[in-house]
């Protein structure tokens, strides 16, 4: 990723042989439900997978283009009654059931992380804890859920045998690397951001994405299950769900004419869609 030319998104991929192992999660009702409709959907002739967070504002549109591509989806959700996800019920393809399921799940239960993901055979994990103000607690309020709800997730995924878990991180894994890295060299997958420059900068949300990035590729390396992650960089466009979302708020910073810390400096931006399309690649 050249500083000179914006480049949207970047990948890592970290795809190991070793079979699947460290299967933890034990089958209760929940996951023998999930696995009924899971089978269900399998026998229509349908791959099934899950995505995590899956109202929000990328995943919405993730969820949107695997139904229209005849995926069926397990979609995650923190709270099934609440209206930021009732846009994910009117989705074209969401009414027949063998095309869309919600889950309650939190990333911290693994048990309810087990049951959605049951019977997969990929995943995307898109859910990631985003600070709603200043942080009291760094470490349990952003790095703590990050990387358990991670683990879960690769887990959960992990005893469902599924193919492949693809995590999307963000591009301040990669970019952020003010000594470490020669401005003359494009950044690739090798290139890590300096979590210690961020943690003594207090900047708690590249550190939970860097640090979970990194036990992404290292558990499934671990557990062997394939793992690749995909790091967009400031993520815009058309939202699905009724609420403005923390990328949009930069918009209507934009347009607003912005606070001076965002002027004059290069933004590498992508749209919603195209992270969803870079998404089902992988």
């Amino acid at each position: 990723m050249d500083k000179g030319c914006p480049v949207p998104c970047e990948s890592r991929t970290h795809t190991v042989a070793a079979p699947h192992q460290n299967s933890r999660a034990e089958p209760n009702a929940m996951a023998a439900r999930a696995e009924e409709g899971a089978e269900a959907s399998a026998a229509s002739g349908r791959t099934v997978v899950c995505v995590t967070g899956a109202g929000g504002y990328i995943a919405s549109w993730l969820v949107k283009l695997l139904l229209s591509r005849g995926y069926a989806v397990h979609a995650t959700v923190r709270d099934l009654s609440d209206e930021k996800t009732a846009h994910l019920k009117r989705l074209p393809g969401a009414s027949d059931p063998q095309g869309l399921r919600l889950f309650r799940a939190d990333l911290l239960d693994g048990g309810a992380m087990a049951a959605a993901i049951a019977r997969c055979q990929g995943v995307f994990h898109v859910a990631t804890p985003v600070p709603s103000g200043n942080l009291t607690d760094p470490e349990r309020e952003m790095l703590d859920p990050a990387v358990t709800g991670t683990k879960n997730v690769l887990e959960a995924a992990s005893a469902a045998k599924v193919r492949r878990v693809v995590v999307v991180s963000s591009m301040v894994t990669v970019e952020i690397n003010p000594k470490n890295w020669p401005k003359d060299k494009i950044k690739d997958e090798s290139c890590w951001s300096d979590k210690e420059f961020c943690r003594n900068n207090e900047d708690w949300y590249s550190v939970a994405k860097i640090t979970s990035e990194e036990v992404a590729l290292e558990y499934g390396r671990w557990i062997g299950l394939d793992v690749v992650t995909i790091n967009p960089a400031l993520v815009l466009g058309p939202l699905l769900q009724p609420t403005c979302n923390t990328s949009c708020q930069f918009l209507i910073y934009f347009l607003k004419g912005g606070p001076d810390r965002i002027r004059d400096k290069l933004w590498h931006i992508v749209d919603f869609r195209d992270v969803a399309d870079a998404l089902l690649l992988l």
